[in-house]
């Protein structure tokens, strides 16, 4: 990384207003720590109000303008690999937004960063799951933001149907299927749905209150939880054909 880069990327990480040690710092962007103290040094010099010392830590004390776009290849790599997954793999706004953001990002790129003329960028091809998923998106997103309670009718892998009636909590992609973490009122429990075979979706008008054990953190405390001797909790995530296991608690 060049020294303007690193310096760069230092103020991006003291621009949160914590306090940093020059040990964190050099992790981050893969220096000694010595020199760490040398470029904390440098931009002190400069101007930027950062306090701190050796040993104890540093510190932005007030806030900063920095530059707009002023991107690493890499991160621009990562933007452009980011829209074209959002593009091909979410909702028509959202995939709306992805082509929107690209073009903004590329107009105002320098020309050393630009793709050539003929280059589109990343090819992301999409399953049928995917698109299946896809038209679900808008509405489960809504029901995230809101937290209202959502029915849906489902297919399981055997081909039976069922209506439940869920708080959704997050959702989630794997690579080729989308799935929604719930907590089902049915089932008292939480449950994984894969999107690609909720055959009908409702939004009701009830929102969900927060409640204790119920909620995004206890789902993914119980999907942190080691194994039962008997068995996983459920599906593999690197299955890409695996039977869902909405009906038992996520591993």
């Amino acid at each position: 990384m060049r020294r303007t880069d690193r310096l760069f990327e230092l103020i991006q990480i003291l621009r949160d207003g914590r306090l940093h040690t020059a040990r964190d710092m050099a992790e981050r962007v893969e220096v000694s720590t010595r020199t760490i103290w040398r470029d904390l040094a440098s931009l002190q010099a400069s101007g930027l109000p950062v306090d701190g010392e050796r040993g104890v830590g540093y510190i932005l004390r007030e806030t900063i303008a920095l530059p707009p776009l002023t991107l690493t290849p890499d991160e621009v790599e990562a933007l452009r690999l980011g829209a074209a997954l959002v593009a091909r793999g979410a909702d028509p706004s959202l995939a709306r937004a992805a082509e929107m953001l690209r073009a903004k990002v590329e107009s105002v790129l320098p020309d050393r960063l630009r793709l050539p003329p003929a280059t589109t960028g990343p090819f992301i091809f999409t399953g049928r799951e995917t698109e299946d998923s896809a038209i679900h998106l808008p509405a489960l997103r809504h029901a995230l933001r809101e937290r209202v309670r959502t029915r849906i009718v489902y297919r399981d892998a055997a081909g039976e149907y069922s209506t439940r009636l869920v708080r959704p909590l997050q959702l989630e992609f794997w690579g080729r299927v989308w799935t929604l973490a719930a907590y089902c009122e049915a089932r008292a429990d939480f449950r994984t749905f894969r999107l690609d075979r909720i055959e009908g979706l409702t939004l009701t008008d009830t929102p969900f209150p927060p409640e204790p054990g119920r909620e995004l953190a206890d789902y993914m405390s119980r999907r942190d939880r080691p194994p039962p001797p008997d068995g996983p909790w459920d599906i593999e995530a690197t299955d890409l054909d695996w039977d869902d296991g909405e009906d038992r608690p996520r591993r």
